[in-house]
């Protein structure tokens, strides 16, 4: 300590007034220590903003690279200029993230991002309705250990312990020009150990107009070959959905934690409707064209966990959680020649889901001086019911259930540490009216090695693996119609896939930039995948375990603080070089992605941009691709409240899609929607008493209902 201090101070002082400042602050050094020891958590103390002792600057650096994750600690700006979670999230700008506010999402490198709060897995909605202030640290997790099951990342909020007090969060965001927004209330009040919390939002998104690009070419095993191209006459796209939700906690602080939370989502409204004119390359009559397709319903969700410590740092956490959905899925697809009243092609599916999931999870942590030992088991259930109303109310029935079971052990040695574990999942479908189905036994084995020579460098090997079951939508023996050539027919005889990972990474800190690059591998070598097959007339998309995709990728993820508190860009790069093979069929592909941020902060100002280029996936005999998109905005903090507006897409196009590179089926596919929308944000945070802020689940189950798809090219 006292070697750490003489280096912090000025070089003018002579070393005896070096000595006789040290014993002078020595003692409140200790003193406070002490004290931030008491009040912080075993793993890591609390950030701090600068602080000032005379000559002596002690400065919390942006990011902590430990051995399974990397830590940010939220700065007192990034505090101030946040009146929710997801705000805080985007401020922190944490470098290979992209985080849409606006939109509602979190993703990287194209893929999903788990979300958890205090452990526990956790929606958008959830992390929304955190207050900034009672974040301590944000951990990213970029490779998630065997208790994550398959998560490729992991983003855990870690939420202070609770005292007392309540809060009141107001939020809503309208856009100017259409019917589209998010509004969210969220209010906690607190009782002794007791919490009580109650929310609701509501997301708009009402008759936007869009039209899609499309062509496409199909080829008979004959050689016959006809082109069809799209010309857009238009669309509407809707997607409403609210929730409701309200949750209990009983927190005895290091002794016994209860929650019971419950929540219903309800999706009112989600539709594509396009209508197109189609021109045939043989000659024939230009076909007007109507392709709709949706889903609504409700899904109840109830949980409930209980976590107890027990003597010589042990503890055991149970999670129990179900889900019930309520439905329907529809599909329409319409032909016509404009001067016959009747269809050429009149294809209607309807079909109505009952489904119900169940999870149990319960997991033994064990803690030493310099290492730990995670063990665990969990089984989920779904029982799906679908009734197919367009085929006179035939009822169709599915079940699936898995078990999984895991140990996991993590130790330091000096600047080395090292986690390896095993995990073994089973997984067992049948479905009733057939009694037909499938079950197998997977191994998930997972090891870490990571070396930091100090705090500023880190270098990183992961592998990790992973299942993905058939989902019902992949199953599904119920042939379905798509248009006047295409039907989808899944496949019973599917088996579980297998995944594996292999990650090596060097992150830094330097000066005013810090973050990381890498290489990592992947390769899943029997991917469920859809097939294309010709039955006549009629062309088949059914599904197999493929032989496998194989991809090699290199990324760049720096954050670079340009002006100091001031400036700040952050951005990721990706170049990716992959090779699908199927049957009779094997695709090379290569390209770039990544995303931009820049943030300007002062004066209670906040201006930020985003910029994303999604990434090309290939999968199967299809390339698709997610929303490319730009996005400005301008906030003012003003006391509790804050203040802004901002427009989604003020340059180029917005653009989704896919393309089929399918010798049978050739199509290109572009999504565009009317997503030039400016908007405006107001929010409120009222906080009364001391706060009792979120409480710290280790772990949390999720059930996740299945639904059925219908139709849609």
């Amino acid at each position: 300590m006292r070697d750490i201090l003489k280096k912090s101070l000025t070089l003018q002082q002579k070393p005896k007034d070096i000595e006789m400042y040290i014993r002078r602050i020595f003692p409140l050094l200790s003193a406070i220590g002490i004290a931030s020891g008491a009040m912080a958590q075993a793993e890591v103390a609390d950030s701090l903003p600068t602080q000032e002792l005379k000559e002596i600057v002690i400065k919390a650096p942006k990011v902590i690279r430990k051995a399974d994750m990397d830590v940010y600690h939220p700065s007192k700006s990034a505090v101030d200029n946040s009146k929710n979670g997801m705000q805080l999230l985007s401020n922190l700008m944490i470098p290979s993230l992209s985080v849409n506010d606006a939109l509602g999402s979190i993703t990287s490198a194209g893929q999903s991002v788990q979300v958890r709060i205090n452990g526990r897995k956790a929606t958008i909605e959830q992390v929304r309705t955190l207050l900034p202030e009672t974040v301590k640290r944000v951990e990213w997790i970029d490779n998630p250990g065997l208790r994550y099951e398959g998560a490729s990342y992991v983003l855990n909020f870690i939420v202070a312990n609770p005292t007392l007090g309540g809060s009141l969060q107001l939020y809503s965001r309208p856009a100017l020009n259409t019917a589209w927004g998010f509004h969210m209330a969220d209010a906690k009040f607190n009782f002794g150990k007791s919490q009580f919390e109650i929310g609701t939002n509501y997301k708009l998104t009402n008759n936007i107009k869009s039209h899609r690009d499309y062509d496409e070419t199909f080829t008979w095993p004959d050689g016959k070959s006809i082109t069809r191209n799209e010309t857009s006459r238009g669309g509407t796209m809707d997607n409403t959905m609210g929730n409701l939700w309200a949750s209990y906690n009983y927190v005895k602080p290091d002794t016994t934690m209860f929650v019971a939370e419950f929540s219903m989502h309800k999706n009112f409204s989600d539709k594509l409707v396009y209508n197109g004119l189609l021109s045939m390359s043989d000659g024939t009559d230009d076909i007007l064209l109507t392709d709709a397709n949706g889903n609504k319903g409700t899904t109840p969700s109830v949980s409930v966990y209980f976590q107890q410590h027990f003597a010589g740092r042990q503890m055991l956490v149970v999670d129990f959680s179900s889900s019930f959905y309520f439905g329907r899925t529809f599909s329409d697809y319409l032909e016509q020649l404009p001067s016959e009243s009747s269809y050429v092609t009149d294809i209607h599916t309807n079909i109505k889901d009952r489904n119900q999931a169940y999870t149990i999870e319960t997991d033994y942590i064990k803690n030493w001086d310099n290492s730990r030992l995670t063990a665990g088991a969990s089984y989920s259930a779904n029982r799906n019911r679908s009734r197919y109303e367009n085929l006179g109310g035939e009822i169709f029935h599915q079940r699936q259930d898995k078990v999984y079971f895991f140990a996991e052990y993590f130790r330091r040695f000096g600047k080395w540490s090292a986690t390896a574990g095993i995990g073994a999942q089973y997984t067992d479908f049948l479905f009733r009216e057939s009694n037909r189905g499938n079950h197998s036994w997977s191994a998930r084995p997972q090891a870490t090695v990571t070396y930091a020579p100090n705090k500023n460098h880190n270098f990183r090997l992961n592998f990790t693996s992973w299942q993905s079951a058939p989902s019902l939508a992949e199953t599904n023996v119920v042939p379905q119609q798509l248009d006047g050539f295409q039907w989808r027919v899944g496949n019973q005889n599917l088996k579980t896939s297998d995944s594996y990972m292999l990650t090596f990474r060097y992150g830094f800190n330097l000066p005013r930039v810090n973050g990381s690059f890498g290489v990592r591998a992947f390769t899943s070598p029997n991917a469920i995948t859809p097939l294309f097959e010709w039955d006549g007339d009629r062309l088949i998309t059914t599904y197999e375990n493929s032989d496998g995709l194989k991809n090699l990728s290199f990324f760049l993820s720096p954050q670079i603080d340009v002006v100091h508190d001031w400036l700040t860009v952050s951005g990721y790069l990706q170049y990716r070089m992959e090779r699908m093979k199927g049957t009779g069929y094997t695709i090379n592909h290569n390209g770039w992605s990544g995303n931009a941020s820049l943030q300007l902060s002062h004066w209670g100002f906040v201006f930020n941009a985003q910029y994303i280029y999604a990434q090309r996936d290939l999968w199967g005999e299809k390339i698709s691709w997610g929303e490319d998109l730009n996005i400005v905005s301008l906030e003012y903090n003003w006391k509790d409240w804050q203040f802004g507006a901002g427009i989604i897409m003020p340059f180029g196009k917005y653009d989704r899609g896919s393309k089929s590179l399918s010798k049978w089926n050739r199509n290109e596919q572009h999504m565009r929607i009317d997503m030039r929308m400016p908007f405006v944000t107001v929010a409120w945070n009222l906080q009364w008493g001391r706060q009792k802020h979120g409480v710290q689940k280790l772990i949390e189950t999720e059930a996740n209902t299945d639904h059925s798809t219908a139709g849609g090219r």
